[in-house]
């Protein structure tokens, strides 16, 4: 089973910066890929970026493009989300997920993901 922990949530002023963290227990097939995800109320979930793990190949949601950059470290098990510029719209509970197979078609279906975080909460104020 599969463990992720998500970090650096919180709350900051629109055109702040924030740094997620995804943590996760093991790196096998299971976690070929790691995607972020998040909800706000009233919204479908929402993917933001998902990241390859063996290549480092990267996906991003047109809402984030130039704003949000992920990056992984297969050595500490982790997967970084930069938020910068952030909007009061990016407000929402960010969760990280782990998937075995997806690509440029399907990294943003979350019925693609195994295994899932607890969430982090991002607040944007304007």
């Amino acid at each position: 089973q599969v463990q992720l922990v998500e970090s650096g949530g919180g709350s900051v002023q629109a055109g702040g910066s924030l740094r997620l963290t995804c943590t996760y227990s093991e790196y096998t097939w299971r976690t070929n890929f790691i995607g972020w995800f998040r909800s706000a109320p009233g919204k479908t979930r929402e993917g933001v970026a998902a990241i390859n793990n063996p290549t480092g190949s990267s996906h991003y949601a047109d809402s984030v493009k130039g704003r949000f950059t992920i990056s992984r470290d297969k050595t500490k098990k982790t997967v970084t989300l930069q938020m910068d510029s952030l909007k009061p719209e990016d407000s929402a509970m960010y969760y990280c997920a782990a998937a075995q197979t997806v690509d440029g078609g399907t990294w943003s279906e979350s019925s693609r993901y195994n295994y899932w975080g607890q969430g982090t909460q991002v607040t944007v104020s304007s």
